[in-house]
């Protein structure tokens, strides 16, 4: 995965590493009382950022293999373990992994972790999973479509696919625009290391690409899957994220492996 002569995979793992020391908003551990409530079904999972997942989304928990796929950061995980499932974690940052791995001994649950890319499962046998957990994180690599084949091939015949990514006209604009007035600035699809906003890219932030709809939604129909849910979510503070004070712009998507 590499571009412009930059490992793109390489930079993101530091990139990740870094915002768990930052104590960024996706690496905090969940509370021992969100856990407990997930114990008693009571579970809240973002696949977006604000908006909870449907518990019709997920079928039976208890026992069920899931992958929670470039999810670390100690929430999505270790709510699903408490919820009963048999939960691997793939993700690409070690310190992030490790963030999971603290909440799992705190709290008495069973979980196993592994670093790896996300559109790169060769570490999984065909069909090994019932459920893929996998929140807004494809924006950090170059190419989608390999990470949709890879989820169809790990999951079993009925197996579902929760997924969540923005919709690529966050990537038109900046991130964060003069006086926090949108201009259309980018072209879709979005690389962050062409244009003017790779020049801007503050060194140490995560690489986010914006893909296509064609390629994130139709990616997954050409991969053999066949959508059964749809949402959309935005920001609850737009002083923070002009965007979402117009539209929403991230998407939730339930797939079916038949």
């Amino acid at each position: 995965m590499r571009r412009n002569n930059l490992d793109i995979l390489a930079y993101n793992r530091a990139a990740w590493d870094k915002k768990v020391d930052e104590q960024d908003r996706w690496t905090l551990p969940v509370s021992s009382e969100t856990i407990e409530r997930a114990r008693r079904g009571e579970l809240d999972l973002l696949l977006t950022p604000t908006k909870s997942v449907p518990m019709s989304w997920f079928g039976e928990l208890s026992s069920t293999a899931t992958l929670c796929l470039a999810s670390g950061g100690g929430q999505q995980a270790p709510l699903l373990a408490a919820a009963g499932a048999v939960v691997t974690l793939l993700d690409n940052s070690p310190k992030q992994l490790a963030t999971d791995r603290h909440v799992a001994q705190r709290e008495g649950l069973d979980l196993k972790t592994i670093e790896g890319d996300m559109a790169d499962l060769s570490c999984f046998s065909d069909a090994s999973f019932q459920l893929i957990f996998h929140p807004c994180s494809n924006c950090f690599v170059a190419d989608v479509r390999p990470v949709w084949r890879e989820c169809f091939r790990v999951l079993r015949n009925g197996g579902i696919l929760l997924a969540g990514f923005g919709n690529p006209l966050r990537y038109l604009f900046d991130d964060e625009p003069p006086g926090g007035k949108l201009e259309v600035r980018h072209s879709i699809p979005y690389s962050p290391l062409a244009g003017s906003r790779a020049t801007n890219q503050p060194v140490g932030d995560p690489l986010d690409f914006g893909h296509t709809l064609t390629d994130q939604i139709g990616g997954q129909l050409d991969a053999g899957f066949i959508l059964s849910g749809f949402y959309e979510d935005r920001y609850e503070q737009a002083d923070r994220d002009p965007i979402s004070g117009y539209i929403d712009s991230f998407i939730a998507t339930r797939a079916l492996k038949p």
